[in-house]
């Protein structure tokens, strides 16, 4: 069999299939391979312009690939990867290359790479971003690891990526793991911006009474301004959708019980680890696993009732709340590139947070307008410690800072349930407090534990005799 295709792809789901039609479009001969004849009739029927074919079994699929050969994984992260990797070793040769592209936590892609390169197989993690449509029109993707595989794949990739401005959607992240741990803070980003707007709908509807009509009008207002980014696009458009079964609107008959797939876990657990706090990503988790006890939340309703006051001027509290989505929106994305910034020292990554926040512009699912300006902060200062010393982002902080008080205030003082946007503006007087109250913490912790302290006024580690006469 003549060697032709330049990239072989496995797993030809929705977003294998896609990605493989994209790279087509642009001229690529590529195939695939998966063990669901269905999925190769499928790609088959969708790839008919360009003659598509895939492979029903694995070592034609490998010899059917020019060397040294392509190939990219998108699989269900986790042992099924393992699994993969396992079958394919025994077909490949010395330089050939895998290309993880699902959401494998770092970790693993950090031991794989290790094992592979004893092999001579370059191996690389890359993150996508963008969904079915974005794989199949132009995701974001995010490489890291082995450069010498990236450089190998870098022409498609570039083809294939979303263009803003010219520029694709794509960028070397850096050595190692970097590429899925940079994916997988994205995700906690995605995690705490949903949370963000739901907070949001939930004053719109039961703090404004706003039906559905003129909350989907109110996302689709603030789409076209300062808060124009993909997930208000598709939140404004989920408000016109209605059910055939029952004839109403689709929204007011899902469950109000949302899953996860862990990625927002994984990224909560890793800035535990490097003590950066992220609060407002923990709380989109936090918030997910609490509205799994539908049953236990509809008895403390009954039992705990918290009648609200009504809003005296409705326009003014929906400008306002406009103000709090964005001062929000600003602090998921300031917490998600601090952590990148942290874990960029601890695991010697050497992220480039503007080329990371210029590839997020376009293709991704957290895609803003916002993120020019977060572009723009970094390639300013590529040192910057924190969004919040830009300046621009400070003038635009200022602004909005009063408009956010006043929601967050009205929710607790009514009983609305705003974990993501409070902990968002505690987040912020948090890091704006010259002298916080943790001097206390500390000399408890040497009252109780001898655990030691440090003075203001002094070098040193001290202990004091707290059951002194002093007392």
């Amino acid at each position: 069999m003549n060697n032709k295709y330049t990239l072989g792809m496995i797993g030809l789901g929705t977003m294998g299939r896609n990605l493989l039609l994209n790279m087509a479009d642009h001229g690529f001969a590529v195939t695939g391979y998966d063990k669901d004849a269905r999925m190769l009739q499928k790609l088959e029927e969708d790839g008919k312009a360009h003659h598509l074919k895939g492979f029903p079994v694995l070592a034609d699929f490998i010899q059917s690939l020019e060397l040294p050969r392509k190939v990219m994984l998108l699989v269900p992260a986790g042992q099924i990867v393992d699994s993969v990797i396992q079958e394919l070793v025994p077909l490949l040769a010395k330089g050939d290359m895998i290309i993880d592209s699902g959401n494998s936590h770092f970790t693993d892609t950090s031991r794989r790479a290790a094992e592979l390169d004893k092999q001579g197989i370059h191996f690389f993690g890359m993150g996508i971003s963008g969904g079915e449509e974005g794989a199949r029109f132009g995701p974001s993707m995010m490489p890291g690891g082995d450069k010498t595989a990236y450089n190998a794949v870098k022409p498609i990739l570039e083809a294939v990526a979303a263009k803003v401005n010219g520029d694709p959607c794509v960028a070397y992240i850096g050595p190692g793991a970097s590429g899925h741990f940079v994916k997988m803070v994205h995700n906690g980003i995605e995690y705490a911006i949903m949370q963000i707007l739901a907070e949001t709908y939930d004053m719109l509807k039961h703090g404004l009474g706003y039906n559905n009509e003129q909350i989907g009008n109110t996302f689709a207002k603030w789409d076209e301004g300062r808060l124009q980014c993909f997930l208000i696009e598709i939140t404004k458009d989920v408000f016109k959708v209605k059910d055939p079964k029952s004839g109403g609107y689709l929204i007011d008959i899902i469950k109000d019980e949302a899953m996860s797939k862990g990625t927002g876990k994984w990224t909560s657990q890793v800035s535990m680890d490097l003590e950066l706090p992220i609060p407002t990503i923990d709380e989109a988790v936090s918030a997910r696993d609490l509205s799994k006890f539908k049953q236990l939340r509809i008895a403390l309703n009954a039992a705990l009732p918290h009648p609200a006051e009504q809003i005296s001027n409705p326009q003014e509290f929906e400008a306002q709340l406009e103000e709090a989505l964005y001062f929000a929106m600003i602090t998921c994305y300031a917490q998600g590139f601090h952590l990148l910034s942290q874990a960029s020292a601890a695991y010697q990554y050497d992220l480039h947070l503007q080329e990371i926040s210029q590839i997020w512009r376009g293709g991704c699912i957290i895609r803003a307008a916002l993120l020019e300006d977060i572009y723009q902060a970094y390639k300013k200062q590529p040192n910057l410690e924190h969004l919040y010393a830009d300046a621009g982002i400070q003038h635009k902080l200022k602004e909005i800072i009063p408009g956010t008080r006043k929601v967050v205030g009205h929710a607790i003082q009514n009983g609305f349930a705003i974990p993501a946007l409070a902990s968002a503006l505690t987040y912020f007087d948090s890091l704006r407090t010259a002298n916080s109250p943790l001097n206390l913490t500390q000399a408890q912790r040497d009252f109780f534990g001898a655990h030691t302290f440090e003075r203001t006024d002094e070098e040193g580690i001290f202990h004091a005799d707290w059951n002194s006469n002093n007392l």
